[in-house]
Parts: C-alpha cells; sequence; structure tokens
C-alpha cells in the first residue's frame, strides 16, 4: 500500500488556501452577502484576549463554511498576513487519518512560523475527527498565540464534548437555518414590505407596509427560505424539494447520524424523521410514536435525541394550566428547526394548505432558535383548554407571557376562539397576552386583559430581527 505523500498534503493546503498566493477568496463565497450573524461571529474569533477556541455550530447548508470565509475576506482586508490563515475541511478525503496536530505541523513548516506567530487556523466539519475536542484542547493550550476556530453540522453533539473536555478552551456559537427577517433582506425586498416604528431611544418596532404581500414572501420562506443557497440559486428554488431533501436531510440521516451513533438501521429513523416532520407542532406522544413506527420507546429516545442533536428539531414540553410541569408527562411537541423541510419531503404548501397552521407555528418556533431562551419556551395543555406558547421566567415555572399562534383572522372578531389564552392569562395573572392572525393588527380588552393582535408573518419578521439585535447587542457571551 502506498502511503499519500507529504508533498501532496502540502499541495492540497496550498490549493485550498488560495490566498497565500492570490491574496483573496474565492470569488463565489465574496459575492454573497453576510449573515446577520457575521459580525458578533468576527468579533468572537478576533478577540486575542481570550485563549479559546471557537466552535461555529449549525446544521447543514445554513452558511458555516461561507461564513467563515467572509471572516478570512475580513482578516486579509484588514491586512493580516496571508500566510498566517489555515482553512482546511476535515471531510477531505486526502486529509483522513492526520490529527489536528499533524496539520498545524505542516502548517508552520509551509511558512516558517514559530510557536509566537499570531495565527488563525480554520477547521471545517470537525465532527468526523476522532476524539477532535481533546486534540483541539491540547492544541490550544499548547499555542496560547494560535486562535482555533473549528465548524460542525451536528450541534448538540458537538456542544456536548464542547463542555465536557473543552471546558474554559472552548467558546460555542450557533448559526440557525435564516430567520424570516434575514430572508427578506437576501432578497433585498425587506425595505419594500417593513418599516420602523418607535425611536432608537425606545427601541425599534415594526410595521408591514403591504400585509397581502408579505404573506406571500412567508410562504415562500416556509417552502425553502430557511436555507441561504436556496434564496440565491434558481435551480434550487425551483426544485428545493430534491437540494433539501438530498442534500440535506438525507446525509444528515443516512451518513452524519450514523457515522457519529453507530445507528444500523437508517430506514427505522427515517421512517421516525417522515413522522415527525409530518406532525410538527403536533401534541404526539412516546407511546403513539413507538407504535406508528414500529421502534421500541428506548430506541424512541435514543433517535430522539440524534435528531435533536443534529439540530432537525427541538422537542418542547408542557405544562398544565397554572404552568407547571406535569410530573407524569407522557406528551409532548416536536418542531422541525426549519419548516422548509417539511415542504420538501410533502410538497409545497399555499395560503391555504391544510399545513399552513403548522407550519406558521413552527416557522414563529424556529426564530426563537437563535434565542438562548428557547429552552423556557413551553406549550400549556389542560382539560378544556391549550396555549401555544408560554415563556417560563425562572426554574419555580412562573409564566412571564404567552402567545398563541393563528393563521386566521377569525380570532379577531370571534373571541370564543381565544377562550384557552383567556383562562390562561387570567388564572396566571397575566396582563395580556399576543395573538398572532393572518392579516387584522389592533388591541383590544378582553375580560379586562388586553389582547394584542399581530400578523404571523409580521410577529415572525419581528421575533428574528429583534433577537438578532439584542445578540448584535452582546456581541458575544464567553
Amino acid at each position: 500500500m502506498i502511503p499519500i505523500s507529504e508533498d501532496e498534503i502540502q499541495e492540497k493546503l496550498r490549493f485550498d488556501n488560495p490566498w497565500w498566493e492570490s491574496g483573496e477568496t474565492e470569488k463565489r463565497f465574496s459575492q454573497l452577502p453576510r449573515r446577520s450573524y457575521f459580525d458578533p461571529f468576527f468579533e468572537l474569533l478576533a478577540n486575542r484576549s481570550l485563549n479559546r477556541a471557537v466552535i461555529l455550530m449549525g446544521p447543514r447548508r445554513v452558511g458555516k463554511t461561507v461564513l467563515v470565509y467572509h471572516a478570512i475576506e475580513k482578516l486579509l482586508g484588514e491586512n493580516i498576513p496571508r500566510d498566517q490563515i489555515l482553512y482546511l475541511s476535515l471531510e477531505t478525503p486526502l486529509y483522513t487519518g492526520l490529527t489536528l496536530e499533524r496539520v498545524v505541523s505542516l502548517f508552520v513548516d509551509i511558512h516558517a512560523h514559530n510557536r509566537n506567530s499570531a495565527l488563525y487556523i480554520f477547521f471545517d466539519e470537525i465532527q468526523y475527527h476522532k476524539n477532535w475536542e481533546v486534540h483541539l484542547k491540547s492544541l490550544v493550550d499548547s499555542y496560547p498565540e494560535y486562535k482555533f476556530i473549528a465548524t460542525g453540522s451536528a450541534a448538540a453533539a458537538l456542544k456536548l464534548k464542547s463542555q465536557e473536555s473543552g471546558a474554559g478552551r472552548f467558546t460555542d456559537f450557533l448559526l440557525p437555518p435564516l430567520t424570516f427577517a434575514e430572508y427578506l433582506r437576501f432578497t433585498e425586498i425587506e425595505p419594500k414590505l417593513i418599516k420602523k416604528t418607535g425611536t432608537e431611544e425606545a427601541g425599534y418596532d415594526y410595521d408591514t407596509r403591504n400585509i397581502n404581500e408579505l404573506n406571500l414572501s412567508f410562504i415562500d420562506y416556509l417552502n425553502f427560505g430557511g436555507y441561504p443557497e436556496a434564496v440565491f440559486s434558481e435551480s434550487v428554488r425551483s426544485d428545493a424539494a430534491r437540494y433539501i431533501k438530498s442534500d440535506i436531510i438525507d446525509k444528515v440521516l443516512l451518513r452524519d447520524l450514523p457515522a457519529l451513533y453507530g445507528i444500523s438501521d437508517i430506514q427505522e429513523l427515517n421512517k421516525l424523521f417522515t413522522t415527525l416532520a409530518y406532525n410538527s407542532a403536533q401534541e404526539i406522544s412516546l407511546e403513539q410514536l413507538s407504535q406508528g413506527a414500529g421502534i421500541s420507546k428506548n430506541t424512541l429516545k435514543r433517535y430522539l435525541e440524534y435528531l435533536e442533536a443534529a439540530f432537525l428539531i427541538k422537542i418542547v414540553h408542557r405544562v398544565d394550566d397554572n404552568a407547571k410541569k406535569l410530573k407524569r408527562a407522557t406528551t409532548f411537541k416536536v418542531y422541525l428547526t426549519n419548516p422548509s423541510m417539511r415542504a420538501a419531503l410533502f410538497g409545497p404548501i399555499d395560503m391555504d394548505s391544510d399545513a399552513m397552521g403548522a407550519l406558521t407555528e413552527t416557522a414563529i418556533y424556529a426564530q426563537w432558535f437563535h434565542s438562548s431562551n428557547i429552552d423556557k419556551l413551553h406549550y400549556a395543555r389542560w382539560k378544556g383548554g391549550e396555549v401555544d406558547i408560554v415563556y417560563v421566567t425562572s426554574a419555580e415555572m412562573i409564566p412571564g407571557w404567552c402567545v398563541e399562534v393563528k393563521w386566521s383572522d377569525l380570532p379577531y372578531t370571534d373571541t370564543r376562539k381565544l377562550s384557552g389564552v383567556l383562562d390562561f392569562i387570567e388564572n396566571n395573572h397575566i396582563d395580556g397576552s399576543l395573538v398572532t392572525t393572518k392579516t387584522m393588527a389592533g388591541t383590544k380588552i378582553i375580560r379586562n386583559r388586553e389582547i394584542e393582535y399581530v400578523p404571523s408573518a409580521l410577529y415572525a419578521y419581528c421575533l428574528g430581527a429583534n433577537i438578532q439585535a439584542a445578540k448584535a447587542e452582546r456581541q458575544f457571551e464567553t
């Protein structure tokens, strides 16, 4: 057997890092707009006061690699020497079997660096490197002047290993799918549809210039808008189902998860995910899933953990009418982290589709995936009523606010549709609630409680924009 030569590896490194010669990144990346997450991500990786690696996590095809290339482009623009930046994808077969330490050593040798050089080293898709967290922690400790940035698609699995083995040495940074606000900005129709209200001092709010046009864009977002590549590629938009299913879902279910967790029955996992995708935003139970999918409950629990680790789903737990968790909870909701996955599997939807209610709720939850407060969200259900979103502020399970999600204007004219949310806010001494609609907006006093009505598409936009603004103000968490 002929081993891969060191010359071949060095030549591949030069090919993957064209700026060593040209001083520029590839045009196909530089021409794409930057995600709203770029500034806090760049400030995090550029901060040399902390001896930590940055772990950029997120599902497939949300733009992690593009974000890295944009960061490299900015480093070059700030006159960081071109030979002090290394990028490599650990999915590349030529690098298989190489340790992270060996790759760094080759980079250092090529450019005659030393241990005090201010280097930037990007490892893409690091989860495919066995025991990556141990090796990366060792590099961080051994080379405090080097800045290490790693990306990976198995978000929760990466986070767990990061916390276990990289405590004090890794900083996690999550890149979710596009928010609705980002989608409108990427399609360059945001100014046409959205206007700011209020003042900078009081905090901006948003309104729409045309709710019907905004709803049409919201439908497009539900069908393919969570993935940046789908926004810019006409061929992807025209066949979003094949792109999203074959390039994203199938790769995770058929390759990523089996490789990471040793799953042998791939078809069983695929069947479960298909069932969950069809029932996004619906209440389900382990018993129902076990019987419907023909999978034992113990295996089912592991699969749910794996799917959540791959950032395909989010499990949301139930509370009762007093916002308390049930001692023997048997039901829960599962939300797709990106509503376009359902459209890819079962076909695109329009405004009158039966699935619009569930997908609207899924999309609104998807905006919250960009917030560290996502785990404070629950849904309430009890005999006689339910509420879609309940925000619990503390370990004592005290509800701070709640939202009822509707893709209909009926709740604006028929208060009987709001009996559940009205009972909940009265029972928990909450001053009011927000109810989403299809097109209607306004405020009403019902049962001495203030009910604010906001169109679902506008609410999704406001959530994404405000959550991102809050992240930008914090810059980053250490």
